[in-house]
This record gives structure tokens, sequence and C-alpha cells, in this order.
């Protein structure tokens, strides 16, 4: 497989650094209680890195996540990724952004039910209006052995089958980092044991950054680094 370029370094960090984030803080408002799911957060990631995010139920983990990869809003705070601020971009800039650069993979799967597997993996390379690549999408789809499941509609595909499309469609544009929340959360042990085994070995193809929220502590022994949410506070590291 191909590698893609690296990340530059965000602004006065570290030159391997591929991922920071600074005073990041989400709120919500339930009339004048205010509630801090993530709580002025500071972290940094390499370049390469399996970070793991661990933490319990509602301790803010997720929220933090999807702020990460810029799925969702922060109240304040900054996200750089490669020496990008994410939310200072304009909408345009950040879409493209994030989907030549960025993978996200969900618990939940998120496959279009009426799109067969392999139209699913490739929606994100239509989106950005990128060329199709057949033998990366062959190698990818290899790597991940769903290559004889690729005319299914998800409904005709198991679980762990069905998160390994949604892994080879977060994988289809080579981004440079990979986020995941909990994606082993709907899968039984040995196809959660597969699914981490074979992104480590994408990641290890693809020489890129992996950041993954987790509930098991299994797969957290696996990581470089493991940082613990706790009521939105972020410790370790």
């Amino acid at each position: 497989m191909k590698k893609k370029r690296a990340f530059s370094p965000p602004p006065g960090l570290d030159p391997d650094c591929v991922l920071a984030a600074r005073a990041l803080t989400k709120t919500y408002f339930q009339g004048d209680l205010h509630i801090k799911a993530v709580n002025d957060v500071y972290l940094n990631v390499k370049r390469g890195e399996f970070v793991s995010i661990v933490g319990s139920s509602g301790s803010g983990k997720s929220t933090l996540l999807h702020m990460l990869a810029g799925l969702d809003q922060p109240t304040s705070g900054r996200v750089y990724l490669g020496g990008e601020d994410i939310f200072e971009m304009d909408d345009g800039a950040f879409s493209e952004f994030r989907c030549k650069r960025i993978g996200f993979i969900f618990q939940s799967f998120n496959l279009l039910p009426v799109l067969t597997a392999k139209e699913n993996i490739l929606m994100p390379q239509k989106i950005a209006g990128g060329t199709h690549f057949p033998h990366y999408f062959r190698e990818l789809t290899e790597l991940l052995k769903i290559d004889d499941r690729l005319n299914h509609l998800p409904s005709e595909l198991s679980g762990g089958q069905q998160q390994r499309v949604a892994a080879a469609r977060a994988l289809i544009n080579k981004p440079d980092i990979l986020f995941a929340d909990e994606p082993t959360g709907n899968l039984d042990a040995a196809s959660a044991k597969e699914l981490i085994d074979l992104l480590l070995a994408t990641r290890a193809e693809l020489s890129q950054t992996l950041v993954m929220v987790t509930h098991d502590p299994a797969i957290a022994a696996r990581a470089d680094r493991v940082y613990t949410m706790t009521n939105g506070v972020i410790s370790g590291g």
C-alpha cells in the first residue's frame, strides 16, 4: 500500500505531534444547569501512535473523540490536525480536509442499507471526487477479509463483516489519522480481537495514527498510550 505524506506539526509543538487539543471544552445547558461533558482537555498525539481513551459510560470520551475528529463543535478550545486549527476552517475547506485526511469508525456501523458493501466503501471517494484505485481497493478488502462479500447489502452481512466494511470505508481515502469510537462494542470477543488485529495491520501499512475510544481493557493494553476520562476530565497519557 502506498503511504501518504505525513502531517505538518502544529505550531510550537513537537514536530512528531499530529493531533493536539488545547483547553477543549464541551458544555451542555439545561436551564440554569451547566454540564461539562468535556472539561478543559489538553492532549498531544504523535504521528503513528495508537492512543486509546477509556472511561465509564457517560464520562465524556465519545464526546471528546467526536470533537477531535471535527464531528462536533466544542464550546471552547482548539483542535489542531496537522498544523490546521480545524474549527477555523470554513465548511467547504473542512469537509474536503476531513474526507481526504480523517477516517472515522462508528460503533453502530452507519452503513447505508440500500448500498452494497462495495458501494458503501467507495462512498467517501465519491464524495471527495477522488479516483477509484482498484489495486488499493483490492488490497484493503483482502486485508479486511471482506473481498468475497462486496456485492452483499449490509442486511446480508454479519455484525463483524459490517464493521469491517465500515473500517474499509474509513480507510479508503488513506487517511493520515483514524478515529474509532467503540468499534468492537457490537462484536463478540473473537470478532473484536480480529478487527483490532486488522486495524493495527492497516495502521502499520499506512503509517497511520489511531485514536480509539474503548471500554475493553485488553484493547487498551495494546495501545502505545492510554488516557482515562472521568467526569469530562482527562488523565494519563
